[in-house]
């Protein structure tokens, strides 16, 4: 099995994940693990950590109605898919507290953006049922809401676009840069990696880029139809972030403290050095982004080529400590400069390191 790094994922995407999972794999018995991972777009060991939890899902906790799932590391293995079957069911007998808990979270999982619309439909059926069942003990339910922390009304209007086919205008958010730009993008797809993305022709730069839902600061749908040339989907499977082979080389070497490193950011290979620490090889479209990189290292790292990268760190790290100067001598407020940040900068003396 691969033994990537998994990437950091939230609670909600787990969640919407294995709903559609549980159907997935009731309808392809003895499914591949290699297959089953790159129809959801994950990695094998995100898959695997999604079966560790599955075992724990069921009609009740009594063990005969725990979902008994188990992979042999090719395969995935549903031995009692009756647990969930007609056949298995018994009378519903719930306290008001539990019909309204189950209520509630039965809601709130169906406007989970993503969500397949047949699982989205079986749950609100499910919803109704349970409704019924529950009687007047659903009462309080109705006057309870529970709602997802997401990129709500831009979702909406980046989904609308994409169905309607019209180009959409938005104000963006670029933390590499620290800067907001306008652009008009046709929007081609909605992705879901750890965060919620829209893969786009963007007319200004006049090539595909991914934006990251909740860094748009306004939007709107313009008239003009979408008209993006016809581009092959990536596969996501590998992560959002897919460095290409032409993509400028760039080496880091890193303290045990910044191990971490490899762990979060694509690369070509991660030597062992003496002390505990790594030498990473990495490629990336955008070098410079990478000084905010070495900056947040401190004294647990430093980029070893290429060396106007690396001068252009040291220069940025001096600036740092400039401006904390600044501050001891004028009380002044540098903005985007904290006193602890450029205390640690300078005691630790980074600018030698980088």
């Amino acid at each position: 099995m691969a033994g990537k790094p998994v990437r950091p994922t939230s609670a909600i995407d787990q969640t919407r994940r294995m709903l559609s999972l549980v159907t997935y794999l009731r309808e392809r018995p003895g499914a591949r693990v290699e297959d089953v991972a790159r129809a959801f777009g994950i990695t094998e060991d995100e898959l695997v950590s999604d079966l560790d939890v599955l075992p724990m899902c069921g009609t009740s906790f009594r063990g005969g109605d725990l979902l008994d799932i188990d992979t042999d590391g090719e395969r995935i293995w549903w031995h009692n898919p009756a647990a969930l079957g007609a056949e298995a069911a018994e009378p519903l007998r719930l306290a008001a507290d539990e019909a309204t808990a189950l209520l509630v979270a039965a809601r709130a999982v169906a406007t989970l953006p993503g969500l397949r619309e047949s699982d989205r439909q079986a749950l609100l059926r499910a919803t109704a049922k349970v409704e019924t069942a529950a009687g007047e003990a659903a009462g309080a339910s109705s006057r309870l809401s529970v709602t997802f922390e997401s990129e709500g009304g831009v979702f909406a209007d980046v989904d609308r676009a994409i169905s309607e086919r019209r180009r959409l205008w938005i104000r963006y958010y670029s933390p590499a840069r620290d800067e907001v730009t306008e652009r008009e993008i046709d929007p081609i797809r909605l992705v879901s990696v750890g965060h919620t993305y829209v893969e786009a022709w963007c007319r200004r730069s006049e090539a595909r880029r991914t934006f990251r839902l909740d860094r748009v600061a306004e939007i709107r749908i313009l008239d003009e139809p979408s008209a993006p040339p016809e581009v092959e989907l990536r596969d996501l499977s590998e992560g959002l972030v897919q460095p290409a082979a032409e993509d400028p080389e760039v080496v880091v070497e890193v303290a045990p403290g910044g191990r971490w490193v490899a762990e979060y950011y694509p690369h070509d290979s991660a030597e062992e050095l003496a002390d505990g620490g790594l030498r990473i090889t990495l490629r990336t479209p955008d070098p410079a982004s990478l000084r905010r990189l070495a900056l947040r290292l401190g004294r647990d790292g430093r980029i070893v080529s290429p060396p106007e990268l690396a001068d252009s760190a040291r220069r940025a790290a001096r600036e740092a400590l400039a401006a904390y100067d600044g501050i001891e001598a004028e009380g002044a407020h540098v903005p985007g400069v904290t006193p602890a940040g450029a205390a640690q900068a300078r005691d630790d003396r980074q600018e030698q390191r980088l």
